[in-house]
């Protein structure tokens, strides 16, 4: 066989090869999916408690159900930017809730989520729900240093991820390792002026399943192809 033709063959093994290495690399994601979804289930499921009720270890409340009562700080809330809902372009509401979990400390509610065009401009005022506050819903985790900074550019009261440490400066009070994204009911609250409630994330199993029949696929297509090109060689060589 040529070096022209072993080359033809050892390029098609190598396609194989890293085709069935992405499919079972989809099916790991798949596994990791599902493992996520049993949890973030389980969680759910879990009766609702008050805040301060859930364990000190952050590693463990996340998606907790619970529930919280003090009152809105409107003049410090801000914005989440760049939060998109069913294709549409939008802002999360975050104000801040004094009195929740004793002396100063601030616990940070995720109210919901608002259409803005650009993502990020929002008339906070429209969207007060009332001083007083009995919050239900699930607890959610500062997330992890983004890249880039924290605020957004040239707009006071906006974040493009929270960074806790920033937030208890600028609030000027101790912020709680907990966020409380607000669900619950909003029938007869004037759903008009309610923002629209967060969801936990979807419990599907998402892509992976189809992207790893397709890596084989293409893996089988690689294979049927060598062993047409060389049923073909041989032939030629009869």
């Amino acid at each position: 066989m040529s070096r022209r033709n072993l080359a033809f063959v050892a390029l098609c093994l190598v396609a194989a090869a890293v085709c069935v290495r992405l499919g079972v690399w989809q099916l790991g994601r798949l596994g990791e999916r599902r493992l996520r979804n049993e949890f973030v289930r389980a969680r759910l499921n879990f009766p609702s408690v008050p805040l301060a009720a859930l364990p000190a270890d952050t590693g463990v409340v996340r998606f907790r159900r619970a529930s919280v009562r003090g009152r809105y700080d409107y003049a410090r809330e801000f914005v989440l930017t760049g939060r998109a809902r069913n294709g549409s372009p939008g802002a999360h509401i975050v104000t801040p809730l004094r009195g929740a979990a004793g002396g100063d400390t601030v616990v940070l509610v995720n109210r919901g989520w608002v259409y803005a065009p650009d993502a990020a401009t929002v008339e906070l005022a429209r969207w007060r729900e009332g001083d007083s506050a009995a919050v239900t819903g699930f607890v959610d985790l500062f997330p992890s240093p983004g890249s880039g900074a924290a605020r957004a550019a040239n707009r006071p009261r906006a974040y493009r991820w929270l960074d806790r440490s920033l937030v208890a400066r600028e609030l000027g009070a101790p912020v709680a390792p907990l966020v409380v994204v607000a669900r619950g009911d909003t029938a007869g609250m004037g759903a008009s002026r309610i923002p629209a409630r967060v969801e936990p994330p979807p419990l599907d199993e998402g892509p992976h399943l189809n992207y790893a029949v397709q890596w084989f696929a293409f893996a089988g297509v690689a294979l049927a192809g060598l062993a047409a090109f060389v049923t073909a060689e041989r032939r030629k060589r009869r």
